[in-house]
């Protein structure tokens, strides 16, 4: 990654950039502002692409590699878009022992996608996450934002058949 000899461009909404400016005023130091503009650039834009990392670099006044050493050093963070549903799939101890991993497997099956990927259609990317504080349900798996309890391969087969029908129903 070079310094850009211009201006980075990122294409965000007029809000996520009035909330930038707005949590940079809460540092003393504007490299501090580098994780909460990393989270707001993801939540808008899905991923932290190179220009997003430029962007950042040159409004904190920091050399790009500042920034790209703190996407890269957090798992949060993706540097590529994902699909259009993120299947998060819990792979600590109590989901594990449940059945989390067969059921990461046969999300996969469904979808035709391995980890990390996302499926041929460009709707559903499936990963594994550290704990999702539901143990007493496990196996769990994250949704978007729905928390899912008790997700066995029945459930599994069960809401992958909902995601297709409403990727259906946008089409």
């Amino acid at each position: 990654m070079s310094t850009p000899t211009s201006s980075p461009s990122v294409n965000l909404k007029p809000e996520t950039l009035a909330r930038i400016d707005e949590v940079i005023t809460h540092y003393p130091v504007k490299r501090s502002a580098t994780l909460p503009l990393l989270h707001l650039i993801q939540e808008d834009a899905g991923y932290i692409s190179e220009d997003a990392i430029l962007w950042i670099a040159q409004k904190l006044e920091l050399q790009p590699i500042n920034v790209l050493e703190v996407v890269t050093f957090y798992p949060m963070f993706r540097r590529a878009p994902i699909g259009r549903r993120h299947i998060k799939v819990c792979r600590t101890l109590s989901c594990a022992l449940l059945g989390g991993y067969k059921t990461c497997e046969n999300f996969q099956k469904e979808f035709n996608t391995t980890l990390g990927a996302t499926s041929p259609d460009g709707e559903v990317t499936v990963d594994f996450v550290e704990c999702l504080a539901s143990c007493g349900t496990a196996p769990v798996v994250l949704i978007d934002e729905t928390l899912h309890e008790k997700v066995d391969a029945a459930r599994v087969k069960q809401i992958s058949a909902q995601i297709r029908a409403e990727a259906a129903a946008r089409k």
